[in-house]
């Protein structure tokens, strides 16, 4: 027997605003919101990102993190930019490269070229 993702889950002291960012960015939508202290939404993949209620954001580096592709990433980092997203580095690796970004409650993610 396998375990099965159920949902990538982020911490967030505030989880309504963050849940309609993140849903308003992947085109998913908030399908659950539990008393304003757990939120989902669903993503047109069928992957679902949760988002709970903490008193306090996690220190340091996330331990996990989305990694998103688009076709065209700086088109893609100027539209999470424009929305409130702020830029943490970018990376080339060979003819690979990715940037990093962080949501507005601080967590980070990555985006990448569809390859």
């Amino acid at each position: 027997m396998a375990a099965t993702v159920a949902m990538i889950t982020f911490d967030a002291t505030d989880p309504g605003p963050l849940a309609a960012w993140w849903a308003e960015r992947t085109a998913g939508r908030v399908e659950q919101d539990n008393d304003g202290w757990f939120y989902i939404v669903s993503l047109p993949q069928g992957i679902r990102l949760g988002f709970q209620k903490v008193p306090d954001p996690t220190p340091g580096k996330n331990r996990v993190h989305l990694d998103l592709v688009t076709t065209d990433v700086d088109a893609e980092v100027e539209r999470f930019t424009q929305a409130g997203a702020n830029e943490v580095r970018r990376v080339v690796m060979g003819d690979f490269r990715w940037v990093t970004l962080a949501d507005p409650d601080g967590n980070l993610f990555c985006v990448s070229a569809d390859h």
